[in-house]
């Protein structure tokens, strides 16, 4: 009798202990479908990104329509009217806009004499900018810039921040300067033959001017001149520091 008590009582506390286990699956079902139930927000791009977008959808290229020197030493340039025109009305439509926040300027004098013993100074200067790029939603972010430029005057800091911003706005929205080649309408050179390279041309003193004066306008730089020409020792040591 005590034995057959004992085996009741025990399938008694297996039946409590099923009934509890259903009780707890069926609580965490109802909790597992109140959660499905639950509507997430659906994720939305944000409109400085969108902007960002439009303004690169628009502005696929600028051309370099300034040109430096004559002849068979002329070279193109990126004007800093043609980028703020461009990138300017596409950045009004996506409804953003640039405010400077920060420069760094950093001067440095150069006296010299020049060929005809006439003494000479150079003013170069190179900044390190901030903007605030703001969409009219009110997200921002910031962004950087860097320009450099040299005048025998007092100029050297306005076209070195001009410099900056151009070549900012350009990188920002990645916008490609000049032709762009057509690579499928463009046939390589056979296997195991190069391509001819263009020999590098030396300056005059009157070319070598404009190209200063390009390189101060933010048009051109130094390592594009150096690229493109052959230059004198004393053309060297006259080109920016």
């Amino acid at each position: 009798m005590q034995q057959e008590k004992t085996n009741a009582d025990k399938c008694e506390t297996v039946k409590e202990l099923n009934k509890t286990v259903e009780t707890q699956n069926e609580t965490v079902q109802e909790k597992i479908d109140s959660i499905s139930k639950i509507e997430l927000p659906a994720y939305k791009t944000p409109n400085l990104v969108l902007a960002i977008n439009q303004v690169m959808r628009e502005v696929k290229n600028v051309e370099k329509n300034s040109t430096v020197g004559s002849g068979d030493y002329a070279f193109n340039a990126v004007s800093d009217k043609d980028v703020k025109f461009q990138v300017g009305q596409a950045m009004e439509r996506a409804g953003l806009v640039v405010i400077p926040i920060s420069v760094e300027p950093t001067a440095t004098i150069d006296r010299y004499e020049d060929q005809w013993k006439k003494r000479k100074k150079d003013v170069f200067t190179e900044v390190k900018t901030k903007y605030l790029l703001m969409h009219e939603s009110g997200e921002k972010i910031e962004f950087a810039g860097y320009g450099q430029a040299v005048d025998n005057m007092d100029k050297s800091a306005g076209k070195a921040t001009t410099y900056a911003l151009k070549y900012a706005l350009l990188y920002l929205f990645m916008v490609p300067t000049g032709k762009i080649d057509d690579a499928d309408k463009t046939q390589p050179p056979k296997e195991g033959r190069q391509a001819p390279k263009k020999a590098k041309q030396t300056l005059n003193d009157g070319q070598f001017v404009k190209a200063l004066k390009a390189i101060e306008k933010g048009d051109y730089t130094k390592d594009e001149l150096k690229t493109d020409y052959i230059l004198t020792e004393d053309q060297e040591k006259k080109l920016p520091k």
